[in-house]
C-alpha cells in the first residue's frame, strides 16, 4: 500500500495559501489584538475592569468600594448627591422632596421648631416616593394568566438545569411602593444577614435592636416547623418604621441625628421587594448562587445581566427605568469644561457596561493604552509613563499621553490614613504630660511629606486634622495648620525641624532616646498586618523615622484576624489605620476620636481608644449643629484639643488620579455619589478610529516568513520537477 507524500506542488500551494490568509486578515477591519468580538465594534459599550469579585451585592450587606460600583447603578435609595454641584448637595432620587424631620418629646407630643435639643426624644422622617417607578424585569415578578407567581414555590425538579438567572425564561415587573423601602430596613436586622450598619442603626431606629431578637426567635420557630420556612418580614412590624400609605413611609429615630439624612443616599436604604426576597429564599437557590448577592434587583438605570466573576460582569440599561435627565446646574467652571453640554438629556446615556476580570495592573494598563479600556487608574509601576511633575510641583500628563488625547482627573479623597497611638498603653498612651510630649515629638519626626513622595508618587496631602478637604470644618488657611507640627511659610505649611522634636523628647524624659529614669533605650512597637516587599520598604521607612530620635521601632506583624483581635482588646501600642467618608459631614471623622466610640470598650471606630472629657462634650454639641460659623468655632476647639493631645500622627489625605480617553465625557470626581455611570457619555466611533490607529498590525515580518518558507521549499520543488521529468522520459522509452 502506498502512503501519501507531500509534493512540491502541495508546499507551493500552502505558501500561497498562507500569503492569502495574511492579506485577508490584514483587511478584515478589526485590530488583530482586539479582546472583544467583532460585533461589538462601534457599539455604545463602556469597557472597564475589576480585580476582585464582589462578595456582596445585597444592599443589606454590601459596604465595599468594589461592590458599590455595581450596587450604586442598580439600586435606588430615596436620595442622591447632585453630580456637579459643590459642596456636596443631596437631591431627591425616588422621592418627591428631601424629607425634613419633626421632633417629639418623651410623651410623643410634637415639639415646635427651634426647640432645645435636650427636649427632643424622637425625630420623625416622613418620606413620599414618586408614583410610577418600576423594577427591572426579573423572574421573581413573573406571573401566569391567572396572576399567580410563576416561580414560587419551586421544587427541586423545577430547579433542575437552572443555574443562572437567565435560565428562567419568563420575567415580570411591578411598581415601586413604600412597603419595599420598609422591607429593606427590616432586613438590616435579619438573623440570616450580617449588615455592617446594624449596630449604628439599632442605636437610632426605634425598636430595631429588639426587632432583631423578634426575627431570630421567629426564624427558629419556622425552621422547626414542617411548613415553608421563609421569614416574611411583612408579618413582623417594626416599631420605628411603618408604611403610611402606598407611596409614603415613616422612620422614627431616638433623639436628634441630622446625619441620618445622608444614610438615605446609600444602598442600605434602597428598596427590596418581598417577592424578590422570597424568590431567592427558596430551597436550592443558594446552592446555585441564585441569591441577591449575585443577582441584585432594583429600579436604577442599569441591571446586572451577567455575573461571571472569573471572566466578566455586565450591566445593561434597565428597560423599565423611570427616566432622569442630566443636570442643568453645576459649578461656574463646569460649563467651560463641557460638563453642562448634555444638560437635559435623558439618562443613562451608555447602553452597556462590561467589566472584565484583570487582576494584574500591567495588562490593565496596556489595554487602556491600546484603547480597549475607556478609563484607568495609575499604578506606581506606570506612574512615570503617565505623569510628569514640574519643578514647581505642578502635575501634567506626559507627552505620550497628551498625544493620544488622554485626560487626567484628580481629586483629594474624603479619606485619611493615619498612625495611631493606643491611649490605653502605659507608655505612649494616657493624658500625662510625658506621654503627650513623646507623641508630639514623633508627630514632627515622622515626615509624611517624604512618605507621600516615596510611596504614593506625591498623590496625597499631609493632614492637619482628621477632617479632609471638601468636608465642612476643613481649614486650609494659616489658622488651620497643626501648630505643634508645622510652621507657616510663604509656600504653605512647613514641618518643624527634627531639633525641635528632640527637644520635646528631652522634655518628656527621653534625652537622646533613653529613659532618664532607667537609662535604657526607648523601644516602641508598631502592630501591623503588612507583609511582602512593598510593606517591608514602608516599615523600614518607619523605623528610620523613629531612629531620627534614637528610638527603636519594633515591627510586630500578624495576620488580619490577629491584628483585629489586638485592636479590640486594646493590646496594640502603635498602629496604622484609615477611614473613608460615609457621608460629607465632619461628624463622620471627628467621631473617630469620640470616647464612647472606643474600640476596646465599645467596639466602635475610635481605634486609638482616645478619651478627653472636653472633646466628648464638644462632639455631642457639634454633631447636631447646622453648618455655619457657630459649628466651625466648636470644630476648631475640638481640633485644637486633638492637636495638643496628639493621639494620632495625622498622616495624609490621599489623592486619586484617574485617566480617561477623549471619547469619554462628563467626567467629574464625585467622592460621595455611587451612581455616577448614568451621567457618562461615549463617542464609540471616535474610539473605533483610535483603536484602529493605535493597533495597526506589523505585517511585514509575516510576509518575510512566508517568502522564506517559499524559498525554502523551492529547491525541493525543482528536485521534484527533475525527478518527474526523468520518470516521464523512462516511461516514454
Amino acid at each position: 500500500m502506498h502512503g501519501h507524500r507531500t509534493s512540491g506542488r502541495d508546499l507551493i500551494g500552502f505558501a500561497l495559501l498562507l500569503c492569502s490568509a495574511l492579506l485577508i486578515a490584514a483587511c478584515n477591519g478589526q485590530p488583530w489584538n482586539s479582546p472583544y468580538p467583532a460585533e461589538q465594534a462601534g457599539k455604545d459599550i463602556l469597557y472597564s475592569s475589576f480585580s476582585l469579585r464582589p462578595k456582596h451585592l445585597d444592599p443589606a450587606q454590601s459596604y465595599s468600594s468594589n461592590e458599590v460600583q455595581f450596587t450604586g447603578q442598580i439600586y435606588e435609595p430615596p436620595l442622591q448627591y447632585h453630580y456637579l454641584e459643590r459642596p456636596y448637595k443631596l437631591v431627591p432620587l425616588t422621592v418627591t422632596q428631601i424629607p425634613e424631620a419633626y421632633y417629639l418629646d418623651h410623651q410623643g407630643k410634637r415639639l415646635p421648631e427651634g426647640v432645645d435639643a435636650e427636649q427632643i426624644a424622637f425625630s420623625v422622617y416622613e418620606i413620599e416616593i414618586v408614583p410610577g417607578i418600576r423594577y427591572q424585569p426579573h423572574p421573581a415578578f413573573a406571573r401566569d394568566a391567572q396572576g399567580a407567581l410563576l416561580y414560587y414555590p419551586l421544587g427541586e425538579d423545577d430547579l433542575a438545569g437552572k443555574n443562572r438567572l437567565s435560565d428562567f425564561p419568563e420575567t415580570g415587573s411591578r411598581e415601586l411602593v413604600a412597603e419595599d423601602y420598609v422591607y429593606q430596613i427590616k432586613r438590616l436586622a435579619h438573623p440570616g444577614l450580617h449588615s455592617p450598619i446594624f449596630g449604628i442603626m439599632s442605636d437610632y431606629i426605634v425598636g430595631l435592636k429588639a426587632y432583631a431578637q423578634t426575627l431570630a426567635e421567629a426564624k427558629k420557630q419556622l425552621e422547626g416547623a414542617a411548613t415553608d420556612s421563609f421569614l416574611n418580614l411583612r408579618d413582623y412590624p417594626l416599631e420605628g418604621v411603618r408604611v403610611l400609605d402606598k407611596y409614603r413611609y415613616q422612620i422614627t429615630l431616638r433623639g436628634q441625628y441630622p446625619q441620618f439624612i445622608y444614610w438615605l443616599a446609600m444602598p442600605f436604604f434602597a428598596p427590596v421587594p418581598m417577592e424578590v426576597d422570597r424568590f431567592y429564599s427558596q430551597p436550592g437557590m443558594k446552592e446555585r448562587n441564585l441569591t441577591l448577592d449575585w443577582y441584585p434587583v432594583g429600579t436604577g438605570p442599569y441591571m446586572l445581566t451577567v455575573n461571571n466573576p472569573n471572566l466578566q460582569m455586565i450591566l445593561k440599561k434597565n428597560p423599565n427605568f423611570h427616566g432622569e435627565t442630566y443636570p442643568a446646574t453645576g459649578e461656574p467652571e463646569d460649563r467651560d469644561k463641557g460638563l453642562l453640554d448634555d444638560a437635559g438629556k435623558t439618562l443613562p446615556m451608555i447602553d452597556t457596561v462590561i467589566f472584565s476580570l484583570d487582576k494584574e495592573a500591567i495588562p490593565n494598563w496596556n489595554k487602556f493604552q491600546q484603547g480597549y479600556y475607556d478609563t484607568s487608574g495609575i499604578s506606581s509601576d506606570s506612574f512615570d509613563q503617565a505623569i510628569q511633575i514640574g519643578s514647581g510641583g505642578d502635575i501634567a500628563l506626559t507627552e505620550e499621553m497628551q498625544a493620544k488625547g488622554i485626560k487626567l482627573s484628580t481629586a483629594v479623597q474624603s479619606s485619611i490614613y493615619y498612625t495611631g497611638f493606643n491611649m490605653l498603653d502605659p507608655l505612649v498612651g494616657g493624658d500625662s504630660e510625658r506621654a503627650r510630649l513623646l507623641r508630639r515629638a514623633l508627630a514632627i519626626a515622622v515626615d509624611y511629606e517624604e512618605y507621600i513622595s516615596i510611596f504614593v508618587n506625591g498623590r496625597g496631602i499631609p493632614a492637619q486634622s482628621p477632617i479632609p478637604p471638601g468636608i465642612f470644618g476643613y481649614d486650609d488657611t494659616p489658622a488651620g495648620i497643626n501648630r505643634y507640627v508645622y510652621d507657616w511659610s510663604d509656600h504653605g505649611p512647613r514641618r518643624k525641624s527634627i531639633d525641635e522634636a528632640r527637644q520635646l523628647l528631652k522634655q518628656a524624659g527621653y534625652p537622646d532616646g533613653r529613659d532618664i529614669k532607667t537609662g535604657k533605650p526607648l523601644v516602641l512597637n508598631l502592630d501591623t498586618t503588612g507583609s511582602g516587599p512593598d510593606s517591608k520598604a514602608q516599615l523600614d521607612w518607619y523605623r528610620k523615622q523613629f531612629a531620627k530620635l534614637n528610638i527603636q521601632l519594633v515591627i510586630r506583624s500578624s495576620d488580619y484576624n490577629r491584628f483585629q483581635d489586638k485592636m479590640i482588646k486594646g493590646t496594640a501600642q502603635i498602629f496604622q489605620w484609615g477611614w473613608n467618608a460615609d457621608y460629607p459631614d465632619p461628624e463622620n471623622f471627628l467621631f473617630l476620636l469620640y470616647g464612647k466610640n472606643s474600640k476596646a470598650e465599645h467596639n466602635g471606630e475610635n481605634a486609638a481608644n482616645y478619651k478627653n472629657t472636653k472633646y466628648d462634650q464638644l462632639f455631642e454639641q457639634m454633631k447636631n449643629m447646622p453648618n455655619g460659623p457657630a459649628r466651625q468655632k466648636v470644630i476648631n476647639e475640638m481640633v485644637e484639643i486633638l492637636r495638643n493631645d496628639s493621639p494620632w500622627l495625622f498622616g495624609f489625605h490621599p489623592k486619586s488620579f484617574a485617566l480617561y480617553h477623549r471619547w469619554y465625557f462628563n467626567v467629574k470626581p464625585n467622592l460621595m455619589a455611587n451612581n455616577t455611570l448614568k451621567y457618562r457619555r461615549l463617542d464609540p466611533q471616535l474610539r473605533e478610529q483610535s483603536r484602529q490607529a493605535w493597533n495597526k498590525p506589523v505585517v511585514w515580518p509575516l510576509f518575510i516568513l512566508a517568502a522564506f518558507f517559499f524559498l525554502s521549499v523551492l529547491p525541493a520543488y525543482i528536485v521534484y520537477k527533475r525527478h518527474e521529468t526523468r520518470r516521464a522520459a523512462v516511461e516514454a522509452g
